[in-house]
């Protein structure tokens, strides 16, 4: 199966579209004709320059306003029609879009329709062209699937199809099985768009808030398996407006729109039995059971600052590298790495954004099915020299640059820890201050690449996603979207932001763009934990007291547990599921905190309500406003 996008989906000019959708693995490309136009060549220069990177022309669009007219705008109707077909034997494609007409004066009539499309079918054939039609959502007389095939079934000319958006069929709230009664030799063409539901006009929708297959809530696997039911087999391309991509990247845009095209059709042919994606076979998408490890990149003089708030925290240092400058901490079923090295990966992570943590490692049930399908979908590699004694544990590139490990437990990765660190004491990991696990990981990105790694992990990992909800900071908003196992097992937060005054962009502007700004590790009694910490003299970040009063207003507590909320300075939460608790570290100079959660009954969320009131209490403890970092 061929796989297209259009070049409207793309930043850029149209030598770059060109060269980035080539480069994301994409095989052809709609032209869309403003693309045309803007560029400088002949149509048949255009079209060799295509065809010299490796792409064809699916198809060229759109030919707006077409059926339904009288007279003399029928006729003139024709002739534009005729023009178009001579710029595409130049340009060298046979198929062009005619979009449902919005024009005022178009007449409705199914019938009328289907003649004016058999006689363009006519004058195609003599050329040897063909005709689509695609029903717009806002189209004046058409603007349903169904209608658009009755026109083409109707008009009974080999030179005319069907052409099938998913944006206009979902974001209508059409039943895509309908589709299924679509011969597949009709349908022409295939073009696919997601987007978040949102209640407004159907045009503006379109035009500024389509994203890619995935990154929204319509059901485009749904119909893509109807379409692929009917034993189409043709190009399957993705149409996008969207406000936030034509201000990206192309090599980003287009990258994720193969991921994403990818990923969509390996769903479909395992739902829609007897599909046949035209995709090479690769892995489901892989079970993730936790985080097996994070790691830090320090330089020796930051080192025993971080080494003593690992101590503060509980943790107790249990091994050392048998042969770099490397440290491995641990309490309940937490591995902290801290690395010292002076060169490789960490090293160039902590010259360019200082101390923080620059890998972390996934346990899967399969490390090397989950590189492949990773691979499959587009993801990074990374690869570094492996010493004596190292294992050589599959791994990609991750937000920010970092990296990510997959870690399963065949006996190579299973016993990597054995290996590679000479034990010290645990007694101190056993005995800790009661933190269990991570509960999950803070990524911070900025705003406009949100979709893009919600997608990443989506793809690779069986994650489901959370509705995005607007965190407010005084200085702005921050977007947040969790990202989960259906059992809890990894959990991350994807934070947004938008501008560098906010508590999470400044951490990306002093960071040069780290990506982890947050670690929250569970517990199983926050309370008993609190006083563990602070015998180890660990310093909360102080919550005003009104913050409590309210607390007070909101809820109804048991007795006595208000005033050990306030004396621990933990944060709570109570949803119809079950409570949660929440303690946070005072933040680095840098911006990065720790955060111990407990979670009673069936609570699964991260205490959105108490966002506002910690960014605030956060940044009354860092630099103010306007000093610069040293």
């Amino acid at each position: 199966m061929r796989r297209s996008i259009a070049t409207v989906s793309v930043p850029g000019t149209l030598r770059e579209k060109l060269e980035a959708i080539a480069s994301a693995g994409f095989n052809g490309i709609e032209i869309f004709e403003q693309d045309f136009i803007a560029e400088a060549g002949s149509p048949a220069e255009i079209g060799a320059m295509i065809r010299d990177h490796g792409l064809e022309i699916e198809i060229f669009q759109p030919f707006r306003d077409f059926e339904g007219l009288t007279g003399a705008r029928r006729t003139k109707a024709f002739d534009r029609a005729e023009r178009k077909f001579d710029l595409m034997q130049e340009l060298g494609t046979d198929l062009v879009l005619v979009c449902s007409s919005v024009a005022q004066d178009a007449v409705g009539g199914i019938d009328r329709a289907a003649d004016d499309f058999r006689e363009l079918g006519e004058r195609a054939a003599k050329r040897g062209l063909r005709v689509g039609y695609e029903a717009l959502a806002w189209g004046r007389h058409v603007n349903d699937h169904r209608d658009a095939w009755e026109v083409v079934r109707r008009a009974d000319h080999p030179n005319v199809g069907l052409i099938l958006d998913s944006f206009h069929t979902l974001g209508r709230k059409l039943d895509p099985e309908t589709i299924r009664r679509v011969p597949g030799d009709r349908i022409f063409f295939v073009q696919l768009a997601d987007a978040p539901l949102i209640e407004m006009d159907l045009l503006y929708w379109s035009r500024h808030f389509r994203n890619m297959p995935g990154e929204g809530d319509l059901d485009v696997t749904a119909f893509m398996r109807a379409v692929m039911a009917t034993g189409y087999r043709g190009p399957v391309s993705l149409e996008v407006f969207n406000d936030q991509f034509r201000g990206g990247r192309p090599e980003t845009v287009a990258r994720d729109g193969y991921r994403s095209l990818v990923h969509l059709m390996d769903r479909v042919r395992r739902e829609e039995p007897g599909v046949d994606a035209g995709l090479p076979e690769m892995p489901d998408r892989i079970a993730a059971t936790g985080v097996e490890f994070v790691e830090f990149a320090t330089g020796a003089q930051e080192r025993d600052a971080l080494a003593a708030q690992l101590a503060t925290l509980g943790f107790a240092r249990t091994g050392r590298h048998r042969s770099k400058s490397v440290e491995l901490w641990q309490q309940g079923s937490i591995r902290v790495v801290v690395n010292t090295e002076t060169h490789g990966f960490a090293h160039s992570a902590y010259v360019t954004h200082g101390t923080g943590i620059c890998d972390i490692g996934i346990g899967v049930e399969d490390a090397a099915a989950t590189m492949a399908r990773a691979q499959a979908l587009g993801a990074n590699p990374f690869h570094q020299p492996v010493g004596p004694g190292e294992t050589d544990i599959p791994a990609i590139r991750g937000v920010g640059g970092s990296v990510m490990h997959f870690i399963d437990h065949s006996a190579d990765l299973a016993g990597v820890w054995e290996r590679e660190f000479e034990a010290e004491d645990e007694s101190g990991a056993a005995q800790g201050a009661g933190l269990t696990r991570i509960d999950h990981l803070g990524e911070t990105m900025a705003y406009d690449e949100m979709l893009s790694w919600a997608l990443f992990y989506t793809s690779i990992f069986d994650l489901g996603k959370s509705p995005m909800v607007d965190v407010a900071d005084p200085d702005g908003l921050v977007r947040s979207q969790a990202i989960e196992a259906p059992d809890g097992a990894l959990r991350l937060t994807l934070n947004g932001a938008e501008t560098h005054r906010t508590f999470a962009g400044r951490f990306l502007a002093d960071s040069f763009n780290s990506a982890i700004q947050h670690l929250a590790f569970a517990c199983d009694d926050i309370l008993l934990t609190a006083r563990a910490l602070a015998a180890r003299g660990f310093e909360p970040l102080p919550i005003p007291s009104n913050y409590y009063d309210d607390l007070a207003a909101r809820f109804d507590h048991e007795p006595g547990l208000l005033d050990a909320l306030r004396d621990a300075q933990v944060m709570y939460d109570r949803d119809a599921q079950g409570e949660f608790f929440q303690l946070y570290s005072r933040p680095s100079p840098g911006g990065l905190f720790f955060e111990i959660v407990e979670r009673r009954g069936g609570y699964a969320g991260y205490g959105a309500p108490n966002a506002p009131f910690r960014i605030a209490a956060q940044k009354r403890l860092v630099r103010p406003k306007g000093i610069p970092r040293s």
